[in-house]
């Protein structure tokens, strides 16, 4: 499982001021858990996937700061904002191997790259998800390619391209 920088987000994040107790604990996405896994800085919100039940209780608390986007409900409080599903996708699905903590989870990595696979076909600013998505893959690049492969296959790339077929040398990479 990849873990990710808690100092970040234990400083940003205080639940407190909800002053409910949640039945389960919030599930962090979006850029502050982009921040948590080293990708990116956050920009200016945190936001939360939170399940039905803490949903009802806290749209009793504050109703005027409903937010609607495409049936998918939620709450936008200070900075905060807490939402019931994304892209119809509820907390059970994206809480699946989340990370978790004292007070709420971080999504994994993976069903974070999944989100924002699906964000080029559901958000208008498709330019800051592109750029998410391509950290992303280079994450994986990066924490999982065979660099000796990588340095041998690049030292040799001009055999690789001049055969069309592939090439195998002495039998090693």
């Amino acid at each position: 499982m990849i873990t990710g920088d808690r100092s970040i987000t234990d400083k940003a994040i205080d639940l407190s001021e909800f002053d409910i107790t949640f039945s389960s604990k919030p599930l962090l996405f979006g850029g502050l858990a982009m921040e948590y896994y080293g990708l990116r800085k956050s920009r200016h919100d945190i936001d939360f996937i939170i399940t039905n039940e803490d949903y009802q209780t806290l749209i009793k608390k504050y109703p005027a700061c409903k937010k609607d986007r495409w049936g998918d409900f939620g709450l936008e409080i200070g900075e905060f904002e807490l939402w019931r599903s994304i892209c119809k996708l509820e907390y059970d699905f994206y809480s699946k191997d989340a990370v978790e903590y004292e007070k709420y989870k971080v999504i994994s990595f993976e069903r974070l790259f999944f989100m924002k696979a699906i964000a080029y076909d559901n958000e208008p600013e498709v330019q800051k998800h592109t750029d998410d998505f391509k950290m992303m893959i280079q994450y994986y690049y990066d924490k999982y390619q065979n660099k000796d492969y990588v340095e041998y296959m690049n030292k040799h790339s001009g055999k690789y391209l001049s055969a069309p077929y592939g090439i195998i040398y002495n039998d090693n990479y």
